[in-house]
């Protein structure tokens, strides 16, 4: 929650504005609106020769557990502009993005996964200030149990299950 006007720096509260159906952070001085929208997420499913790449996270939250290399969307940027750059981030990977592989809806923390399927263009990848440890894991070695994120264990499920 908020407590100053990003406008004018008034004090807010917490009320349904008129016309609206659901409490906002409203503007006591200035009466603007301040909406909170879910974040976007975008990454992608990383293959090489039916291997899939996996980052061990050096940052929190999560740290030291592994996941797809993925991060939020930045202005200015397509879904899948934003994947690519994740992936490059995370683990030093340059991948060919194959196709929109999955949506997947967070509502109580407010964010949305954009998760693409892609081919790795060589089995070039690397360790980056986000990622202690980058690795390719055949489907059987997934380390199920150190996978950071829920949505990312369900999308590599997913994954598995149509490949």
């Amino acid at each position: 929650m908020m407590n100053f006007c990003n406008r004018c720096a008034g004090p807010l509260c917490y009320e349904i504005p008129e016309g609206d159906n659901r409490k906002r952070n409203v503007c006591q001085e200035c009466g603007d609106i301040h909406y909170q929208n879910p974040k976007v997420i975008v990454g992608c499913i990383p293959v090489w020769q039916g291997k899939i790449l996996l980052c061990r996270r050096n940052i929190e939250p999560k740290f030291g557990l592994w996941t797809l290399p993925a991060g939020f969307l930045e202005v200015g940027e397509t879904m899948a502009e934003g994947a690519l750059r994740e992936t490059y981030e995370e683990s030093l990977a340059e991948v060919e993005l194959k196709e929109l592989f999955g949506l997947y809806d967070i509502p109580h923390i407010g964010q949305v996964y954009s998760i693409y399927l892609a081919r790795m263009t060589s089995e070039k990848f690397g360790i980056t200030p986000e990622s202690s440890e980058v690795r390719l894991f055949s489907p059987e070695d997934i380390p199920w149990d150190d996978i950071a994120f829920d949505v990312i264990k369900s999308a590599l499920q997913e994954y598995i299950e149509r490949s």
